[in-house]
C-alpha cells in the first residue's frame, strides 16, 4: 500500500491520475471483442476458474484442512475473499501510475523499476524480502501438493506397504521430475502470451471448467454419479488440452489451416464459458443414463448435530458473504464506464 500512495501522490493525486491515462484503464467493463478480458468472460467465464482455484485446487485447499474446525475454516476462507480485494490497490493501482510516471519502461518490468525507484532504501528491501517470501511460499505449497497428489494417489496404491521414509523419498523424486518439468516448459509460455498472468488464467481456463462443474452439480444434486463425473473430466480435459494444444501450433505457425486457426480467436475466457456449458451437460445426461449413487454415498449430504445447531456461526458468516458481496459489486460498479468514461 506505500507504493501505492507514493505512486499515485507522485501522480498528482487519484484525480489527476484517471484525467492522465485512457478512461479504459479504470474499467473492468472492457469491450465484447477485447483479446485478453472481455467484460462477458470476466462475468461469465471467469467464474469457472475461480471456483476451481478456491474451492478445489489442492494448493488452497490443504491450507483449508489444516483449521482447527469446519467453523474456523469458513471463516478463514471469507477473510481470504476481502483479502484478495487488495491486489487491486496495492497492485493494478500502482501500475497504471507508473504508466504516468515512467512511460518508457515495459509493463513487466514496471513494478520493479517502482520499487527500485520510488521507495526509500530500508523500505525498498523489506518489500523485496516480502515478494520473495511470498514467492517461495507459493512455490513450496504448489510443489508439497503436487509431490503429495502423486505420492498417496499413485505410488500408495501400487506399494501400500512402502515405509514413512519411503514415502518421503518417493514425494522429494517427484518433486524433482516436477521442476525438471517446469523448466522445460518455460520456452512455450512466451507462444501463448507475453504476459504471465494472461498465460495462467487462460492455461486454467483450458482446465478448470469440467472439474468446476463436477464440484458444483456434486454438492447440490445428489443424483449426479461417479460415471457421469469421470465422463465429465476425461471430456472435458480433452476438450480443453486440444484447445491447448492447438493455440501453441498455431502461434508457433506450425499449423495455418483456416478452421483450425479460427477456434484459437475465440477468447480463452469465452471458451471457458462454452467448456463449462458442454461440462454440464455431459455430466446430467451420463449421470441420467446410468445408475443414481447408493444411498451410504450420500451421507455426506447430512449436516452433524454441532453444524445443525451451530446457527449463530452461520449467522455470522451468512453477514460476512454478504458483505463481501456487497463489496465486489461495489467495485464493479464504482470501475466501469458508467464512472470512468
Amino acid at each position: 500500500m506505500l507504493l501505492t500512495v507514493i505512486a499515485v501522490t507522485q501522480a498528482g493525486g487519484f484525480g489527476a491520475l484517471t484525467a492522465k491515462v485512457d478512461p479504459s484503464f479504470f474499467s473492468l467493463w472492457l469491450e465484447f471483442d477485447h483479446p485478453d478480458f472481455p467484460w462477458t468472460g470476466i462475468l461469465l467465464g471467469a467464474p469457472a476458474l475461480h471456483i476451481w482455484y478456491w474451492c478445489t485446487d489442492q494448493m488452497i485447499v490443504q491450507r483449508t484442512l489444516a483449521a482447527r474446525n469446519v467453523t474456523d475454516a469458513r471463516k478463514a476462507t471469507m477473510l481470504a475473499g476481502f483479502l484478495k480485494i487488495l491486489p487491486l490497490f496495492i497492485l493494478v493501482l500502482p501500475g497504471i501510475a507508473g504508466r504516468v510516471l515512467f512511460p518508457d519502461v515495459l509493463p513487466d518490468r514496471m513494478y520493479a523499476t517502482m520499487i527500485g525507484t520510488l521507495l526509500p532504501p530500508g523500505i525498498k528491501g523489506i518489500v523485496i524480502a516480502a515478494l520473495l517470501a511470498a514467492l517461495m511460499s507459493s512455490l513450496s505449497s504448489v510443489f508439497n501438493s503436487a509431490s503429495t497428489l502423486v505420492v498417496m494417489d499413485f505410488y500408495v496404491k501400487r506399494r501400500p506397504q512402502a515405509t514413512e521414509a519411503t514415502l518421503v523419498r518417493a514425494g522429494e523424486i517427484a518433486t524433482g521430475i516436477l521442476v525438471f518439468v517446469g523448466l522445460l516448459w518455460l520456452p512455450f509460455i512466451g507462444l501463448i502470451s507475453s504476459q504471465l498472468y494472461v498465460y495462467l488464467q487462460s492455461v486454467q481456463a483450458y482446465i478448470a471448467p469440467p472439474i468446476t462443474a463436477v464440484f458444483l452439480v456434486g454438492i447440490l444434486w445428489k443424483r449426479v454419479n461417479g460415471i457421469g463425473a469421470l465422463a465429465t473430466l476425461i471430456g472435458g480435459f480433452v476438450l480443453g488440452m486440444g484447445r491447448f494444444v492447438v493455440e501453441v501450433l498455431v502461434k508457433a505457425e506450425t499449423v495455418t489451416w483456416g478452421p483450425v486457426v479460427a477456434i484459437t480467436k475465440t477468447n480463452f475466457l469465452h471458451y471457458s464459458l462454452f467448456l463449462f456449458l458442454v461440462s454440464l451437460a455431459v455430466l446430467t445426461v451420463v449421470s441420467l443414463l446410468t445408475p443414481p449413487p447408493a444411498a451410504d454415498k450420500l451421507r455426506v449430504f447430512d449436516k452433524t448435530d454441532q453444524e445443525a445447531a451451530n446457527t449463530r456461526s452461520n449467522t455470522f458468516n451468512v453477514v460476512l458473504v454478504s458483505l463481501l458481496i456487497t463489496a465486489v459489486v461495489a467495485i464493479m460498479f464504482y470501475f466501469s464506464p458508467l464512472i470512468f468514461s
